[in-house]
């Protein structure tokens, strides 16, 4: 397996102060998908839960509804110069009668760390309709609950300690308790890790979870929200105007700016119980 962190020398200035040292730095390498044997994604990731980010891809790009559409996937022998497996290529058999996306028409399926839409045709290309009703999920979660998530995600990102450039996604029940944790170089990249652990655990859809993301809220961040049934999704930093629509649009409670004491609410605000003012 590729490794998750890595070393490498550094000039250190502080003040006055130089010094030449070691430090870690958070891996980057591309994993490329394919279905059965044919290429149909790309994405520069930290290596790692691979199999879960790859069920979680599959599942919030609508390509599968869950494990049972995958007859199985495995590393390909794809090898540096020296021979070693790189384990950076993942073909995936899906099960008889699940269709195979048509890559060539709406989207090149290139994503980056960075952006996860890259490549998109245009809007309506990536506002893939959920099967699961989020609108109609009656989830309610205390506002101290959610006030305390993003204390609780940074305290279990192991490897952000390490390198301090990773992005987190948690899952929490409504009660505030973890239930999975990943880390990535990329926002949505971490998201399908964890959406993909609950594929392949057969726990869609997330009924009464609330998504936990260290960074902002995009739109795709709140696609694969609404993809994975998810109806609470609480970010650190802003969303942006395309996820606060789409969060309108299919039920979701989109919270952004959540630090510290305070929070905003954009979109169905009825889920949190507020205490009286």
């Amino acid at each position: 397996m590729g490794r998750v962190t890595s070393r490498t020398p550094v000039l250190r200035i502080r003040g006055t102060a130089r010094t030449t040292r070691p430090d870690t730095v958070a891996a980057e390498e591309p994993l490329e998908i394919r279905l059965s044997g044919t290429p149909l994604a790309v994405t520069m990731r930290t290596p790692g839960h691979d199999f879960d980010l790859v069920h979680g891809f599959l599942a919030t790009e609508g390509v599968i509804a869950g494990s049972d559409d995958v007859l199985g996937l495995r590393y390909c022998d794809s090898v540096d110069a020296d021979g070693r497996n790189t384990y950076n290529v993942v073909d995936v058999d899906l099960a008889p009668g699940v269709e195979p996306p048509d890559t060539a028409l709406d989207r090149n399926f290139y994503t980056s760390s960075s952006c996860g839409v890259c490549g998109k045709a245009s809007i309506d290309a990536i506002r893939t309709r959920t099967r699961h009703d989020v609108a109609a999920d009656g989830t309610r979660v205390p506002l101290a609950t959610l006030l305390a998530l993003p204390d609780r995600l940074r305290a279990a990102q192991e490897v952000f300690d390490k390198t301090g450039g990773l992005h987190a996604a948690g899952l929490f029940t409504a009660e505030g308790e973890l239930v999975a944790l990943r880390e990535d170089v990329g926002r949505h990249n971490a998201v399908d890790k964890v959406v993909g652990d609950a594929v392949r655990e057969g726990r869609l859809p997330l009924t009464g979870h609330v998504l936990m993301v260290s960074g902002r809220a995009s739109f795709e961040l709140t696609q694969k929200a609404a993809m994975a049934g998810i109806p609470v999704l609480a970010a650190v930093s802003a969303p942006s105007s395309l996820a606060v629509e789409l969060a309108a649009d299919v039920g979701i409670t989109l919270v952004g700016f959540l630090r510290g004491d305070g929070c905003n609410v954009y979109s169905r605000p009825e889920r949190l119980d507020l205490p009286a003012p």
